[in-house]
């Protein structure tokens, strides 16, 4: 409970019925979960409005409503505000504020890399003796519980503070999306670390720009604490970019990229992968038990991170050489053959042609790649992203990935209407990737892009819950059909 003045001080005025000594019980922008003494919050969401279930909030007992519509009829209070979502975030980091500890705050923002910089960072961290708290794409790990993560990059505000205020973690690492940043998810927060992984074409079905895009990503730095540090990989233009923009903000700018305070020097693909940085002008060996050299970028983040979190440089290197990965992230599966299949989260141009060289760099000799698009998402990245399969694998097989609110037939159709200079449709994702299996052969490298961790969202033709699911039942020989209509 919270005294309503504390939540609304220096957010917006309170109506002059409010009594300021009132106490707020819980604070929600759902109706259904709307208790009596509660505040509710309408949001124009982009399958509802909230303002639709204002009265089903009173009915429940909500004692004051935040809105942007003007209205003069309810029987209680009303804010109008300019931007719900803005205040609900406001609101919800007020009512479950932790005043008897506050846990370092670092948050990560780019296209691509996030999810294996984050659990970089935590390995490094817990093997230095904190405990960390890590909100991601992947699971969400608080007091060392851990659980499947919502759909969401990054949680909605009244979930995130929620699970903030049960941590008792030295540090949180938390995923932040561009949605989350545009929808102002993270509003309320602090962070004391900020982190620009890169940024190429993705989301802009969301943005529509480029140039919107960048400035949602952006708008995390202005979330850092008054003693907060940036940390920015110029080796991306957009990095650089963003650099110019913030290098005369009042914060504590530090890049890695040529001739910057840490600099790649060197880069060996071996497995290990080894490194040598140049960090203020002194070499720093590290090996890195992962593949592709986008990776090498993901941990020179975070050394640098870990490095002005004042860890010990010999620390972090040996730290590094027990970090298992990411799940979902480069996961590799051995055939019988000697083949080597890999599932990865990939989905943009980028991510397919990181993928697609580190396995050229491990020798493969021959490359299928799986993937597919989803449906009702950023077309414009498409052409793109079969560009950059095309030039670096031998074989493709679009399929299925979500299908959102996309029927099979029409999904169907938009697959076989893609030219392909080496390739084929199966729909099914399950015997897309059976068929490789089936196929594969010494020297072979089987890519699957696009689901990584996740679980499948429709019902395919054999009885498996994910792409890892598939590939351990390969292995273990225990695949079956399940009683569905095929979509190949």
């Amino acid at each position: 409970m919270k005294p309503i003045h504390l939540l609304f001080q220096s957010i917006s005025p309170l109506p002059a019925t409010v009594n300021p000594a009132q106490l707020i019980q819980g604070v929600t922008d759902r109706s259904l979960d709307v208790r009596p003494g509660y505040i509710f919050v309408a949001v124009k969401g982009y399958a509802s409005d909230g303002h639709a279930y204002i009265h089903d909030a009173i009915r429940k007992g909500a004692t004051i409503i935040v809105g942007e519509e003007t209205l003069t009829d309810l029987p209680v209070p009303y804010v109008q505000v300019t931007n719900s979502r803005l205040i609900l975030a406001k609101l919800a980091s007020r009512f479950y504020e932790n005043t008897k500890k506050k846990p370092i705050m670092i948050g990560i923002t780019g296209t691509n890399g996030k999810t294996t910089t984050s659990f970089m960072l935590k390995h490094l961290v817990e093997t230095a003796g904190y405990s960390c708290a890590l909100f991601g794409t992947v699971v969400t790990i608080i007091n060392g519980s851990e659980r499947t993560s919502d759909k969401n990059t990054t949680l909605g505000p009244i979930e995130l503070h929620k699970h903030l205020a049960k941590s008792t973690d030295d540090i949180v690492i938390m995923e932040v999306s561009s949605h989350a940043l545009a929808q102002h998810r993270v509003a309320g927060l602090s962070f004391d670390f900020a982190l620009f992984t890169n940024l190429s074409h993705d989301h802009l079905d969301y943005h529509q720009t480029m140039t919107n895009y960048f400035h949602a990503k952006k708008s995390l730095f202005s979330l850092l604490h008054v003693d907060g540090k940036a940390i920015i990989n110029t080796y991306d233009n957009w990095g650089k970019k963003l650099v110019a923009e913030l290098e005369n903000e009042p914060l504590s700018l530090h890049t890695i990229g040529s001739g910057q305070e840490l600099e790649i020097a060197s880069i060996t693909h071996d497995l290990p992968m080894k490194t040598t940085l140049i960090h203020n002008g002194e070499p720093v060996s590290l090996n890195v038990p992962l593949s592709g050299e986008h990776n090498m970028y993901n941990a020179a983040m975070a050394y640098l991170t870990a490095r002005l979190m004042n860890i010990k440089q010999e620390a972090i290197c040996s730290a590094f050489h027990t970090f298992k990965g990411a799940p979902g992230r480069f996961e590799t599966f051995q055939h019988p053959s000697g083949a080597v299949f890999v599932i990865d989260y990939a989905h943009t141009e980028d991510a397919f042609s990181y993928c697609l060289q580190a396995i050229n760099q491990l020798g493969a000799t021959h490359i299928t790649h799986i993937f597919g698009f989803r449906g009702g998402r950023d077309t414009g990245k498409r052409k793109a992203m079969i560009q950059a399969t095309e030039k670096w694998s031998q074989s493709i097989i679009l399929t299925f990935d979500d299908l959102n609110q996309m029927t099979p037939e029409e999904m169907r159709r938009t697959l076989h209407a893609i030219p392909l200079a080496h390739g084929k449709v199966i729909p099914d994702r399950t015997v897309a990737i059976l068929k490789a299996w089936q196929h594969a052969k010494k020297g072979d490298w089987v890519l699957i892009t696009g689901k990584g961790h996740e679980r499948y969202k429709q019902p395919f033709h054999y009885d498996v819950h994910s792409d890892k699911d598939m590939l351990e039942q390969l292995q273990n020989g225990t695949l079956k059909p399940r009683n569905v209509t095929r979509t190949s």
